[in-house]
């Protein structure tokens, strides 16, 4: 990973917003067996906008654990699925605590909101939401340890500093190890997080370095760690059989039948709650279907298959991939339904125009694929129930399962296990409930285990759309007007899940006239966040087209885009939430121009974009987005032969995520991967049929193979705002870079995805 330069930038109140703690968030210290010290962080108001604040309430639980050995075991509060907060957020509170990273043992905490505040993972927000508040933990601690040896040498807390896990009087000579400190510390009051010191980042010897993950040796030795290896005694397996339709439901089947195949203890019937309509909310409840429970999961596949059910399909079964194309081709022909943004007089600027550039974009459903597939392991037990739980809304699942199964949250205890990926698919909590619901139905722990088939015929889509576009230049080829018509799905009230655009998606705002105009049609189906939640695909639309404006007033794409970004011609929203994701501290999702046209600039210096190869069959393609707080520019160099296969040879990112990279091997790689999956989204679709979807494995839905990957340099662009996430961002940029690239290489523009209904593939 290379290090680009800090740039002078706008103070943080200009663009960023602080994450500041609320004077009730407290610090309590607890001794714990053996004399040890706990800290404790309570609830804080640091959560999402529309959270309400809840009291904070004594937990015996701590996020940091001092052992009279000195042995310090941090909380991890953060659920885990690939993203690295079992590492980030640890290391800012050991950074903080001054102790060395390799003294310090990682744990996953319970889920206990009321101790450690929001748990989740999901929106890039763990690094904002979690960058002042876990620092000042570890410094508070520090705080107390410092105040405990200077009562014990009668000597000023401020002549006292610490060193790696140690307090320090140098005018005496003395020091003390953390342990030896840490039961009178945990008497003294706690200090205010709001008053304690924070270090110099020119003094931080784990921020800012790369640290192993804490997983990383047991992931490479295959050590049991994730959902799908949780075993407890007696447990038995479940598997569902749901209908090949969204919702559909059972009328019949041979249940008794399958009760007698070897290993069956239980056959349930799910009638569900779900009825198919033109909206369905983001989490509707459990699909209709029928689970067999067997002593093991093979067994319950194998009964699974014998069953012969009669399906009562419902309306979800007259959808088609056709239709909706039909639909969609009438609705942009057709007034728009809603207009979402209209600055300027647009009509008369298209007119007036030199050249208007005309082009409809459309792109699929396509489904997580995570690589471990969902589940999750549940035991019901005197009315009580315990979870283990890979949702990345662990708390959110808490609530559903409690709605659903009819008791209080208080009756459910959640244990948070990490997850073989997410994406976006683990915040919604389905097969959570689905386990539940079975384990309060039968007398003994269940694993329930989705095959790689149920999991794609019963995702949670990312949504597709057909999106007309027209663009005016003047003479000097500058933008006049921009004509965006969104053709969504919903009720026309409202989108599906993942598929609303919010009124500042770019390049709104920039171009002197502009109209962003939404349509709806009907979807039974569900659908939900993916990786980059709309920004995935609005990137590809609008980057793409930008090229179009470019190639079309033969200018360069680089140039063109700078100037329009120093082009401002309309105010953002009130600092309302646009497409970047809906778990995002309020506030902090307006653009700032010079962050933008700075990993532009960056990513065309290093990837020699000025000096770029004239060679036939061999192009290079530039794009750059804003989502979830962070920017990213990528360039692709991609080459196609004669029968349109495409090569990605390189891909340079350029990224501004704030003043400080966290973890840098992380990070890079947290880039690399990103990139990666959004060259996987360029070849992958979901098309229904009858209702039905049409792809059930990797071969139809498949995943970027080592082969394709391409080599990635990821430079960073540090400048003075607030850390910010890496989860979405690095992912949008690369689809229209390798489309912009593919155009420069051919003279032929994708505007269809996947790549293959364009006529190109992967080589």
């Amino acid at each position: 990973m290379k290090q680009h330069k800090r740039a002078p930038q706008p103070p943080t109140s200009k663009g960023g917003t602080l994450m500041r703690i609320n004077r009730r968030s407290f610090l309590q210290l607890t001794a714990l067996a053996g004399g040890g010290l706990a800290l404790d962080l309570y609830r804080t108001p640091f959560a999402a906008a529309q959270e309400p604040e809840v009291p904070p309430d004594l937990t015996p639980q701590a996020f940091i654990h001092i052992a009279p050995d000195g042995v310090v075991t941090i909380m991890a509060r953060a659920s885990e699925s690939g993203q690295g907060m079992r590492n980030m957020l640890p290391m800012l509170i050991a950074e903080e605590l001054d102790v060395d990273w390799k003294d310090v043992r990682v744990q996953q905490a319970e889920l206990n909101e009321k101790i450690y505040g929001r748990q989740f993972s999901g929106g890039s927000a763990n690094t904002p939401m979690g960058w002042e508040p876990m620092r000042r933990v570890g410094a508070a601690g520090r705080q107390l340890l410092i105040t405990a040896a200077a009562q014990t040498w009668s000597v000023p807390a401020a002549e006292c500093t610490t060193r790696s896990s140690r307090v320090l009087h140098a005018a005496s000579g003395r020091s003390a190890g953390y342990g030896e400190l840490a039961a009178k510390a945990a008497a003294l009051p706690a200090p205010a997080l709001s008053s304690v010191k924070l270090k110099d980042p020119r003094d931080y010897r784990i921020i800012g370095h790369s640290q192993t993950g804490v997983d990383t040796h047991d992931l490479v030795t295959g050590k049991p760690l994730f959902g799908i290896d949780v075993e407890l005694p007696g447990m038995l397996y479940a598997a569902i059989e749901k209908a090949p339709v969204f919702a559909g439901k059972v009328k019949s089947a041979n249940i008794e039948q399958i009760k007698a195949l070897p290993g069956v203890r239980h056959v349930l019937v799910i009638d569900g709650g779900i009825t198919p309509a033109a909206y369905t909310p983001w989490e509707p409840g459990m699909e209709p279907g029928i689970a067999v429970v067997a002593d093991t999961w093979w067994q319950a596949q194998q009964a699974r298959k014998q069953l012969k059910v009669d399906w009562e399909l419902g309306p979800a079964a007259t959808q088609s991939t056709e239709g909706f194309a039909a639909k969609a081709a009438e609705l942009l022909k057709a007034p728009p339904g809603t207009t979402v943004r209209k600055y300027g007089d647009l009509d008369a600027a298209l007119k007036s125009s030199a050249k208007v550039v005309e082009a409809t974009y459309q792109y699929p459903f396509i489904a997580h694929v995570t690589l471990e597939p969902q589940g999750a392991t549940a035991h019901w037990k005197d009315g009580k129930l315990e979870m283990w739980s890979t949702s990345t809304l662990p708390a959110d699942g808490r609530g559903l399962v409690a709605k659903t199964l009819g008791i209080q949250e208080s009756d459910i205890t959640t244990h948070m296990v990490r997850s073989g990926g997410s994406f976006g698919r683990r915040l919604q909590n389905d097969y959570l409930v689905e386990a539940a619901w079975i384990a309060k139905h039968i007398d003994a722990p269940v694993k329930l285990l989705w095959s790689r088939e149920d999991d794609i015929a019963h995702d949670p889509l990312r949504p597709g759309a057909t999106v007309g576009l027209k663009g005016g230049l003047d003479a000097q080829g500058k933008i006049t007007a921009w004509r965006h018509h969104f053709v969504t799905f919903g009720d026309g009230k409202h989108s599906t899940s993942g598929g609303g655009m919010g009124q500042d998606s770019y390049p709104a705002g920039f171009p002197p006239a502009y109209a962003l105009y939404s349509s709806m049609q009907p979807l039974m189906l569900r659908t939900g966040a993916l990786r980059a939640p709309g920004d995935n695909a609005y990137c590809w639309v609008a980057q793409s087209f930008l090229d179009e404006l470019a190639h079309a007033a033969g200018r360069d794409p680089l140039e063109f885009q700078l100037e329009l970004l120093s082009n401002k011609k309309a105010p953002w929203s009130s600092g309302e939430h646009d497409a970047v994701g809906d778990h995002e501290p309020a506030g902090q999702s307006v653009l700032i121009p010079e962050r933008y046209k700075g990993v532009l600039e960056l990513v065309a210096e290093k990837s020699g974009w000025a000096k770029q190869s004239k060679e036939p069959g061999r192009g290079m393609g530039i794009a750059a987005w804003f989502c979830h707080l962070g920017y990213f520019a990528e360039v692709a160099d991609v080459s196609v032969d004669a029968q349109n296969k495409v090569t990605v040879h390189q891909v340079w990112a350029a990224g501004d995520v704030g003043s400080q990279i966290i973890n840098p091997n992380a990070a890079e790689s947290m880039a690399q991967g990103g990139i990666m999956e959004g060259m996987g989204h360029l070849a992958q679709e979901i098309t229904l049929a009858d209702g039905v979807i049409q792809q059930s494995n990797f071969h139809n839905h498949p995943l970027m193979r080592m082969r394709q990957t391409p080599k990635i340099e990821v430079y960073w662009r540090k400048t003075d705002y607030a850390p910010t996430g890496l989860g979405e961002p690095t992912l949008p940029p690369i689809l229209p870079a390798i489309g912009n690239a593919i155009f420069a290489a051919t003279g032929k523009r994708i505007r269809t995805l996947p790549l293959q209904r364009s006529g190109f593939s992967w080589a």
